[in-house]
């Protein structure tokens, strides 16, 4: 947990509040004021503990209407993905803990429903407000309990289907539902300003409800041609007005556009909402600007979406100096030039074009980049096509945000062996984004699937080769998998070579035991090594390369040749070491009894956020433990009196 403590400028109203309930206490004229405390709070916590940062500063007004007009926690209040949620933190009994945010044993970056009675429902993926609010909103009904659902989506998760999914559901439903659209980046409808307000104020109102009503009651009774010109007549009035028309198709009553930083607009409309008493679905979209109140946020390109520790007075952040290139910018580089010498190639990102370095694809290649949006469902589906027609598509999606599309890898890629390229970033261990975000178990879900090639490199050396044989293979698809954050800083070389498929390579010879890694685990794997030679345990170690197809000739040469054979994984049960022990059980290697056989993995449990240092230590993957599991496996006794002793420093 962070040891930093955060500096904060004086705050009498928030100091006043330790839950909703005290705020709801405020007199109205006071809550601007405690608009710019609470914008001032989250600065002065994020500028420390680093996060997401914009997206929150968004909705500061909002978050403050919300638990103002609604009686939460008895009213649920659900946030899409959560990162614009540390307002609502800071207001809900945790502002104490602020300054733990995102460090080991503190406050999630997200919600989540064990840390608050506040967080109805976690989140850390986006686009499942919606559905979640729609199921509580139905569960209070089957239980007669009052209360109302609250979901708040911004216009970027708008981009995903499971969202239209959950409308259609509950349009169609008519279940009581509240839906606050939250657009921060590119309005969808016409300038917010008075006149818009006042229309707002006015659609929520009992008053005009009554008076739709009526005319809906008169107009059923007209010959049909012009009760349907009627009906047209209003559809389209109000679309003018409003921009509502997709969200009343949908069966939501559409309220806005307002300014969702003028307490004036959002109190009474959010009031007119809680106290609406039709059976239909309300949505009310509102209009904000992402890093609102910091003029480096403002400024900034992405808004200061996500940001580590930062001088509040200039917005300056302290990035540590790099000491070799990132994964993912290794990969862009690569990419790009592969692309250069074979116009085939396409690239495709899942609304991340530079947390998946095709920003840098997309400035080398603008007409061969497509940006899909919160779509990876879509973007499969549509690499798919463009396979099918003879293109060379590279998917770049991180591994977490992949399982989101498995069904589309399953029955549009694997089935007709459309050779899709999938780049699977920030794959292992993710740090501070924590158990939503944990790259663990992409092996194991595409190591199940009938003719999927997977790859892992070792070093950026090894990525650069990944991509060029990605890039040469057609004959189904294929997947390479890399970690988040820095390389580690070997020679890369010029244009990769392709690698024979399923082919892997020895680094170094023992005798005893045979160390088999896949992946970015190679290093430590070699420290730990260089420590079981002091040990007297001579060592090889392999680099596997490819969990699919495995290089059958090398694993059983290892299990010939060695007394023990231990895997090395950065991802979750049922991966690599699973597709090894059934190659060995096929061979009949058990049988003889004399191998043992021991597979380094992350352990079967959920793994919170933390350092990814701290992850791996967690779970026995850094040097120290590999080198501890492997002692304890060859010499029980030597492993006994090192753990009774000051652990042995490892050198890397």
């Amino acid at each position: 947990m962070s040891d930093r403590t955060v500096h904060r400028t004086p705050k009498p109203l928030l100091d006043r509040i330790r839950e909703p309930a005290d705020l709801r206490r405020l007199p109205r004229s006071e809550l601007p004021r405690l608009a710019e405390e609470l914008r001032r709070e989250t600065i002065e916590v994020v500028s420390v503990t680093g996060g997401h940062l914009g997206a929150g500063l968004g909705v500061v007004e909002l978050t403050i209407a919300l638990h103002y007009v609604f009686d939460t926690p008895r009213d649920r209040l659900v946030w899409d993905v959560g990162h614009q949620a540390y307002p609502h933190k800071i207001l809900t009994g945790r502002r104490h803990l602020m300054h733990t945010l995102r460090q080991e044993g503190g406050l999630s970056g997200f919600t989540r429903r064990s840390e608050s009675v506040y967080d109805p429902f976690g989140a850390g993926h986006s686009s499942t407000s919606i559905s979640a609010g729609l199921g509580m909103a139905e569960a209070a009904r089957h239980l007669g309990v009052e209360r109302r659902v609250v979901c708040v989506i911004g216009d970027g998760a708008m981009s995903a289907g499971m969202a239209y999914e959950a409308m259609n559901n509950a349009g169609a439903m008519r279940t009581r539902l509240v839906v606050v659209l939250n657009d921060n980046d590119m309005s969808i409808a016409p300038a917010v300003g008075a006149m818009s307000a006042y229309l707002s104020r006015v659609v929520s109102s009992g008053t005009f409800r009554s008076l739709r009503d009526a005319a809906k009651q008169f107009t059923r009774r007209l010959p049909r041609a012009l009760r349907e010109a009627a009906e047209r007549a209003e559809e389209y009035a109000r679309g003018l007005v409003t921009g509502g028309t997709l969200f009343e198709e949908l069966g939501f009553y559409y309220i806005g556009p307002i300014d969702g930083h003028d307490l004036d607009h959002l109190l009474p409309v959010l009031e007119n909402v809680r106290d609406y008493p039709g059976d239909k679905p309300v949505l009310v979209h509102v209009v904000t600007r992402k890093g609102k109140g910091y003029p480096p946020a403002e400024s900034s390109a992405d808004k200061y979406h996500g940001v580590v520790r930062f001088d509040v007075a200039t917005g300056r952040q302290f990035k540590a100096a790099a000491r070799a290139p990132s994964w993912t910018s290794v990969f862009a580089s690569a990419l790009i030039e592969e692309a250069r010498r074979d116009s085939r190639i396409v690239a495709i990102t899942a609304a991340m074009p530079s947390g998946t370095g095709l920003d840098r694809f997309r400035e080398a290649f603008p007409d061969r980049c497509y940006d899909v949006g919160i779509a990876e469902q879509h973007a499969v589906t549509f690499a798919a096509g463009l396979a099918a027609e003879g293109m060379k598509p590279f998917c770049a999606i991180y591994s977490t945000f992949l399982q989101r599309a498995y069904d589309q890898i399953v029955h549009d890629v694997v089935l007709q062996r459309l050779p899709v390229r999938f780049a699977l970033d920030r794959a292992g261990f993710v740090g501070a984004d924590g158990a939503t975000h944990q790259g663990l178990y992409d092996i194991a879900y595409l190591g199940t699937l009938p003719g999927m090639v997977l790859m892992a490199p070792a070093d950026e050396a090894e990525l650069v080769h990944m991509v060029a044989t990605a890039a040469a293979w057609d004959e189904g698809p294929i997947a390479f998998r890399y970690p988040r954050g820095e390389a580690l800083g070997v020679p890369r070389p010029e244009r990769g070579r392709p690698l024979e498929i399923g082919r892997g390579r020895i680094l170094r010879e023992g005798t005893r035991v045979a160390i088999l890694s896949y992946g970015s685990r190679l290093r430590d794997v070699l420290a730990a090594a260089d420590v079981l030679a002091g040990d007297g345990i001579a060592t090889t170690v392999a680099d596997a390369r490819f969990a699919k197809p495995l290089d059958r000739a090398l694993i059983l040469r290892l299990a010939r040749e060695h007394e023990v054979l231990v895997t090395v994984e950065e991802g979750a049960i049922g991966g690599f070491a699973a597709q090894v022990q059934q190659l060995l059980f096929e061979a009949g290697v058990f049988d003889r009894g004399r191998l043992r056989f021991r597979s380094l993995l992350v352990p079967d449990r959920i793994f919170e956020h933390a350092s990814p240092e701290a992850q791996l230590r967690a779970a026995g993957l850094d040097a120290e433990g590999i080198r501890r599991r492997i002692l304890a496996l060859v010499d029980p006794d030597a492993a006994a009196a090192h753990m009774q002793t000051p652990e042995t420093a490892v050198r890397r």
